[in-house]
């Protein structure tokens, strides 16, 4: 198996990507473990960047 550092998401739905991103955010508030909000902000402010989206806009998009 090839070991790699990182991961395309072009192969990932708007609908999948969604619920990655809800995900983290109902687990950080349920177990107040800072790297599930951490994981999702950054994730999220990647996308964003990557788009040329605000946040709203992005969110927006994928609903």
């Amino acid at each position: 198996m090839d070991q790699f550092d990182k991961i395309s998401i072009n192969q990932i739905s708007k609908r999948d990507m969604l619920l990655i991103l809800k995900a983290l955010e109902y687990t950080f508030e349920n177990t107040k473990i800072e790297e599930f909000k951490d994981l999702k902000n950054d994730i999220l402010q990647e996308l964003c960047f990557l788009s040329e989206k605000t946040e709203e806009e992005f969110l927006k998009s994928l609903e």
